[in-house]
């Protein structure tokens, strides 16, 4: 009896060792996730709170930008392009034209581009040129941070060529983030490799304080103290 009992023991111990296992392979093997319902709700504060101050502060600098690039390079004020957000769905999204109206294309933008007018070139320096993505971020389809929102025909290259590419897209994009502050513009499929890597340990060490140190250094990036 005794014998039976140690038996049933010793099998309960190890099923329960194998539910462990099992737990942990579960964990090692699982597909990266969103934001939780939590993290989503304070992302949402910091872009109405953050992206709406932006939005009327910035104004002045905005005006200026569209008397410049009226003078610069006659033309449309704003640029649109169809960018891959939340879950892979294509939005419009705004920025201020930084390059000539009937460029030569190339889906790179490259060191000291023809395409580039003057005060194009300061407004991408200083990151002027996003401004308009605030109003991406009032209507819900950006977040102040996040991963860089991909131009769509990008997208599907980078999808076919890149495993786990689609994995940014379980989060909104950002105007700026990780990749954009520790990574120079991408100019080939390598560079979208690398930002990758830091788009999906934003996405997947989320947390309040890493949100702050992003936004900090936005900012030493806009003021000139960090050169991208």
């Amino acid at each position: 009896m005794i014998l039976s009992i140690q038996k049933y023991n010793h099998t309960i111990k190890i099923t329960k060792q194998n539910e462990l296992a099992m737990k942990k392979t579960i964990n090692k093997n699982q597909q990266p996730e969103g934001y939780t319902k939590l993290q989503y709700f304070q992302k949402r504060v910091i872009d109405v709170a953050i992206g709406g101050s932006l939005l009327l502060v910035s104004l002045p600098v905005s005006l200026y930008a569209i008397y410049r690039i009226k003078q610069e390079s006659p033309g449309t004020i704003f640029f649109k392009q169809s960018r891959i957000g939340l879950n892979g769905k294509a939005f419009t999204c705004y920025k201020f034209r930084s390059m000539h109206e009937d460029s030569q294309f190339n889906p790179y933008t490259q060191e000291n581009d023809s395409r580039i007018f003057r005060f194009g070139n300061t407004m991408r320096k200083m990151r002027i040129d996003e401004l308009p993505q605030l109003l991406n971020i009032i209507k819900g389809e950006m977040h102040l941070v996040g991963p860089r929102a991909e131009w769509d025909i990008l997208v599907k290259d980078y999808e076919k060529i890149i495993p786990s590419y689609h994995d940014r897209h379980l989060v909104a994009p950002g105007i700026t983030g990780l990749a954009q502050v520790c990574y120079p513009y991408g100019r080939n499929v390598e560079d979208a490799k690398e930002k990758l890597k830091f788009d999906m340990e934003y996405i997947n060490d989320w947390s309040m304080w890493q949100e702050i140190k992003v936004v900090y250094k936005t900012v030493e990036v806009v003021l000139g103290k960090r050169g991208m």
